[in-house]
């Protein structure tokens, strides 16, 4: 490592929370494990490998890029890419055993033309429906009874018919309710229409783990898996973090009464007091949203002050401090925690955009890895595929 700003990941705490998520299913019910986006900014390769020991039948990723690197590293287990490809990469699909999302008629008449007539395989597809989210999906019958005589087809299979919940993490549950009516009406098209289908599914992490009923065939599972969930609602499983961040103050100094520090002189010293520099800024993913978060030093609070740079922020101290002290950003330091539940709060977002948002400039220092490369080399009988410490 040569700087000295890193996140640890705990591997075991991403298999623990799936094997509990695992737990609280019903035997018939599938878990589909969400990997996309780099694994949520822990990493795609070890997150996939975690779902895999935990009993995943399903790993999911958002694009098409993201499947076929987790395939060119030897991961096996089926895949679902989210968001519709373009249809002239429909033989990549193939070639590579993935299932693909598809929201209207007009995909299938594109993909027919490259689609290769010499394949032995079938094509696995699940239809993604809008229920009320407004982000993709089909919304009517009309949109639906389009989409059937290419369904029927000999050579696709439908896998999967899905929808996804916009307030399934909120306590108000009105809307969660009228996109379920909804969906039951929407499956109840597809059930007349005496297609095959394999499995229905609309609960993410928090529907999962809030309304077991809503379980159906298949639950999808991405934010909970790295210890993302609203624990207040959820009393069915304990999920740990699994993501800590840390630092080490590179300078101190001391600002007297009245001086400024920072960008556009953002911040001025009420009293005498000492100030430390950390080696994480924007290009990190520590946006300037973090001004007036807190961080631990020594297990104490010290609040961030001043505009964060790109390179650098700096914190007030709770009293003078060496050089090389660590600092934690995410995490645990004696009595005191930072929790991403806490930041996403101030910037008013939610935990994964936090985790997603550290840039590749921040190492990931992974724990327990010997264990997971134990276990995929007896599996695979191939070499480590990543390189990882601790």
């Amino acid at each position: 490592m040569l700087r000295d700003t890193w996140a640890e990941i705990n591997l075991n705490h991403i298999r623990g929370n799936l094997i509990q998520i695992r737990e609280t299913l019903s035997n018939h019910v599938k878990l589909m494990a969400v990997v996309k986006a780099d694994g949520y900014g822990h990493g795609d390769l070890e997150s996939a490998q975690m779902a895999e020991q935990a009993g995943a039948d399903v790993l999911a990723v958002a694009y098409l890029e993201e499947a076929l690197r987790l395939r060119s590293y030897g991961i096996t287990l089926p895949i679902l890419i989210l968001t519709p490809i373009h249809a002239e990469y429909v033989h990549l699909a193939i070639e590579h055993d993935l299932m693909l999302t598809v929201i209207n008629a007009s995909w299938f008449k594109e993909m027919r033309k490259y689609k290769p007539s010499s394949s032995a395989k079938k094509l696995l597809i699940h239809v993604k429906v809008d229920t009320g989210l407004g982000r993709i999906g089909i919304q009517s019958q009309k949109e639906w009874d389009e989409l059937v005589p290419w369904l029927t087809a000999a050579d696709i299979v439908v896998d999967g018919f899905y929808t996804h919940f916009a307030t399934a993490g909120k306590a108000d549950t009105t809307f969660l309710e009228l996109q379920t009516n909804r969906f039951m009406e929407m499956m109840d098209w597809s059930k007349k229409s005496g297609l095959y289908i394999r499995h229905y599914h609309c609960a993410g992490s928090a529907a999962a783990l809030r309304f077991p009923k809503l379980a159906m065939d298949m639950v999808r599972i991405g934010a909970a898996m790295y210890g993302f969930y609203p624990e207040k609602l959820v009393h069915s499983v304990k999920l740990e973090p699994v993501l800590s961040l840390h630092s080490k103050l590179m300078q101190i100094k001391k600002l007297n009464k009245g001086e400024y520090l920072g960008y556009d002189n953002s911040y001025q010293a009420d009293e005498e007091q000492w100030i430390g520099t950390v080696p994480i800024g924007y290009a990190d993913g520590w946006s300037q949203g973090m001004q007036n978060t807190e961080v631990l030093v020594n297990g104490q609070r010290a609040k961030v002050v001043g505009k964060i740079c790109m390179d650098q922020l700096m914190v007030k101290l709770p009293g003078p401090c060496a050089e090389g002290t660590q600092v934690t950003l995410i995490g645990r330091q004696g009595e005191e925690e930072i929790t991403f539940a806490e930041l996403a709060s101030h910037i008013g977002s939610v935990s994964q955009e936090i985790s997603t948002s550290l840039t590749a400039r921040v190492t990931r220092k992974y724990k327990d890895v010997e264990e997971a490369w134990t276990h995929w080399g007896k599996r695979t009988k191939q070499k480590p595929f990543k390189k990882a410490v601790m």
